[in-house]
């Protein structure tokens, strides 16, 4: 069991879904932090300009502790608060981040000119006729058994 508990988390003023996103949030800005300190070492390191092991180079807790377990040690501790918005706010919020992810798989993703449907719908009709010759042709030569 981890501890703080939940209730120790709460302080009767939050439920367990927001303590549960506010840990989520905190132990993904931990892994980032974890990944930008390893690519720092693994620069260093593949430069030359250090002696020590990768390892040495990041620090220890993000290192040797899961991301999960530090969030809910600097969540009781005070390091991170959980922060109440206003939903309209929080919406205002979430719709812009969806905006920009959109467009930022848009400019991923150009989709290429759309005349490669017409050529697949001319194929499906041509190969609708095929189908239809086939069936009129299985039915003129069948047998009943």
């Amino acid at each position: 069991m981890i501890y703080p508990t939940i209730n120790d988390l709460s302080k009767g003023e939050y439920n367990r879904y927001e303590i549960a996103l506010a840990t989520a949030k905190c132990a993904r800005m931990i892994t980032n932090e974890y990944a930008h300190q390893r690519e720092e070492a693994e620069s260093a390191a593949a430069a030359k300009e250090t002696d020590k092991p990768v390892n040495a180079l990041i620090d220890k807790e993000v290192r040797d502790e899961k991301a999960v377990k530090i969030a809910i040690s600097r969540i009781y501790a005070g390091k991170y608060h959980i922060v109440h918005k206003d939903p309209a706010e929080q919406e205002k919020a979430e719709l812009e981040i969806l905006e920009g992810l959109r467009r930022k798989y848009d400019e991923m993703y150009e989709y290429p000119s759309m005349s490669f449907m017409k050529d697949a719908d001319e194929d499906a009709a041509e190969d609708e006729d095929l189908d239809a010759d086939i069936d009129e042709s299985a039915d003129e030569d069948s047998e009943e058994i």
